[in-house]
């Protein structure tokens, strides 16, 4: 199986016990709907702060590295990274869980900009957001393995 939910084989394996509808994105985003809360936000805090720790350290999956490097990412200057820092923790602070956003279809300026502006919502907003950027990630990854 391939890794396109980050560290969640669990949503491959169960949409591989469905009847598929022959859309393979619409089965796996199935799979994370029909999940419990609980697994939803396991999904979610299964991925990685951007710019954050596993970055830094170089524990992030290889997709995921390659996916902040393409917003650049890997490249802040020392006030751009303090600045992603600061948010990060506010994000975690508030909602639990990190900021979640498909950084493919952005840049760091608008990344900034929505983690700023998407810490005025509330939680089943956020929950809700992020299982939508995973869907993004994970159809974007999809495309990459055609």
């Amino acid at each position: 199986m391939s890794a396109l939910f980050e560290h969640s084989p669990w949503v491959e394996e169960r949409a591989a016990l469905r009847s598929s509808s022959g859309d393979r994105h619409a089965d796996l985003m199935a799979v994370v709907h029909d999940a419990t809360p609980e697994e939803q936000l396991a999904l979610i805090r299964a991925h990685p702060e951007l710019a954050g720790k596993a970055a830094v350290d170089g524990s992030l999956t290889e997709a995921s590295a390659a996916e902040q490097a393409s917003a650049r990412l890997d490249r802040l200057t020392q006030e751009e990274f303090a600045r992603f820092q600061a948010l990060n923790a506010a994000y975690r602070e508030k909602f639990g869980f990190p900021f979640i956003i498909c950084v493919r279809r952005t840049d760091k300026a608008d990344i900034l900009a929505a983690m700023e502006s998407r810490l005025a919502n509330d939680r089943d907003t956020e929950v809700t957001a992020a299982l939508d950027e995973i869907g993004e990630i994970v159809q974007l990854r999809l495309k990459d393995m055609e």
